[in-house]
């Protein structure tokens, strides 16, 4: 297809702006199909503070302005002038002081801005969703969710406003709240708060599948930790990682019901293409494969559907459990392995071999006599496309994102003994008619872009450099940009600063 021209961008802007029809959408749709999604480059950028100053933004396309959530030492909302997304200028600041909630994440939908607050009275308590006027910032509305509200979305047709609420507990486990989902209909903000009890039965049946419950739970429900949430286009499913518990969950929004979890299973690294580097003592970067499993323990998701399929899919970061009464996480050299099932167990806790390598501690002992008869570790050190209807994993990445970080130069060695990169985002955008992936490192300092218009066969377009420790990865369309050119926008907690990145036109 022909490059078009700026004007042309703008005049056809100007007519879908004018026009509410279906040629008007086909319009639009055009100019997203002169982009070439394997070239995005930096083309603005702007520092908001430092260690965690830059976590997630959401963009109001009435204002042109950008929501970042900013905890480096504050309590606040950083708001970003991005109608020139070039030169990117911090206008102002919403103070959460007064809401006794410190912020987890930002969404934006029609001229409203609502952020999930954490409680800063007990973090094991209740918390909230405030909800502001994108223009003037002025309060629309407070609602009680659950505890720890970690992530929120608007739906697509901003019907509903929904919470992952973490319920983690606290340091002596002496609170434990149960981990939920809130769903609040913004027609009269009425919220509706899930929680997972009704699973308990399945809880046998999900862990042999590879859905994990912690062996100092004292629940079901309070074990459940809620990360992230996508909604699908036509606002009736949620889908939503339980990244502690290794699972998805599945939300039928019309009956405000949870209808499904997804165990996730395990990853084997005993394979070539699954091959990883285990060691940040041998002063090499060494993919090989290693008798070890990875639990998926995703982070955040995001979907997309493909010939009339949904998909789900998923950052497969890892997390692991460390509090004063209990801790799930322990070095391999530490631990006593089957003699049987390795006899070369001596070799492999040298610190240049598997040593190292962070294991959960309470699994892994399948016969129950006090070694491990297999290693599981923290996350899949990749990302995986999901089918949505049934959770059977469709593609994973394999080692791809090691991979291609290290030849970027930006893979961090003393990270291989814990989980590599850990991809922490995962958004999935529409660029014409291909369906674009962007996937967050968060400790490799990039993204990466995919093409999965095909969920079997995704196709590697680039590996771009961003920030310290990217969080939060947004994207606008061009329909909605400032510069009716895509942007995505990348938040980095490491060094807060946020980065914004524009492909070139075909």
């Amino acid at each position: 297809m022909k490059k078009v021209s700026l004007s042309l961008l703008a005049a056809l802007f100007l007519m879908a702006s004018c026009n509410n029809d279906e040629n008007s959408k086909n319009e639009e749709q055009e100019v997203v199909v002169n982009e070439n999604p394997a070239t995005f480059k930096e083309i603005g950028s702007i520092t908001i503070g430092g260690e965690a100053a830059a976590e997630i933004s959401a963009y109001c396309e009435k204002t042109k302005r950008l929501f970042t959530v900013n905890n480096s030492g504050t309590n606040q909302i950083d708001i970003i002038d991005l109608s020139d997304p070039s030169k990117p200028v911090k206008i102002g600041k919403i103070d959460l002081t007064a809401y006794e909630g410190a912020s987890n994440s930002v969404s934006v939908f029609d001229g409203k801005l609502a952020v999930a607050l954490e409680s800063t009275v007990n973090k094991q308590g209740n918390g909230k969703v405030v909800i502001f006027n994108t223009s003037d910032y002025s309060l629309i509305k407070q609602v009680i969710v659950g505890a720890l509200p970690d992530m929120i979305t608007f739906s697509p047709d901003g019907k509903y406003i929904m919470t992952a609420n973490e319920g983690e507990p606290n340091t002596d486990y002496s609170q434990d709240p149960n981990g939920t989902v809130s769903i609040i209909e913004t027609s009269g903000y009425t919220v509706t708060t899930l929680d997972f009890s009704s699973f308990a039965s399945q809880a046998e049946t999900l862990k042999k599948d590879g859905f994990r419950i912690s062996k100092f739970a004292k629940s079901f429900a309070q074990d459940i930790e809620p990360e992230y949430i996508t909604i699908s286009d036509d606002s009736k499913t949620a889908w939503i990682t339980l990244q502690e518990n290794n699972g998805v969950a599945k939300v039928d929004l019309t009956s405000k019901t949870i209808t499904a979890i997804y165990p996730l299973g395990l990853k084997d690294y005993n394979t070539a293409e699954n091959a990883i580097d285990v060691s940040d003592k041998d002063d090499k970067v060494a993919f090989n494969p290693w008798k070890v499993k990875g639990l998926y323990m995703p982070d955040a998701i995001s979907h997309f559907s493909a010939n009339n399929v949904s998909y789900f899919v998923t950052a497969n970061e890892g997390d692991a459990r460390e509090y004063a009464a209990y801790s799930d996480i322990k070095r391999m050299k530490d631990m006593k392995l089957d003699a049987a099932i390795f006899p070369d167990a001596a070799t492999l806790k040298l610190e240049t071999n598997l040593g190292r390598l962070n294991l959960v501690a309470d699994m892994g002992d399948t016969d129950g006599d006090g070694d491990l008869d297999e290693m599981v570790s923290f996350g899949a050190r990749s990302f995986s496309i999901w089918n949505g209807n049934t959770g059977k994993i469709v593609y994973d990445s394999k080692n791809d994102v090691d991979k291609k970080t290290n030849e970027l130069g930006t893979y961090d060695d003393k990270r291989s003994d814990d989980k590599g990169s850990e991809p922490e985002a995962v958004v999935v955008a529409k660029m014409g008619t291909q369906n674009i992936l962007f996937v967050g490192l968060e400790r490799s300092d990039a993204f990466m872009t995919y093409d999965v218009t095909n969920p079997n066969t995704p196709q590697y377009l680039q590996t771009v450099k961003t920030g310290d420790a990217p969080e939060g990865i947004l994207f606008i369309p061009a329909s909605k940009s400032p510069t009716k050119r895509s942007l995505l926008v990348v938040s980095s907690e490491g060094d807060g600063s946020i980065k914004i990145y524009q492909p070139d036109l075909k």
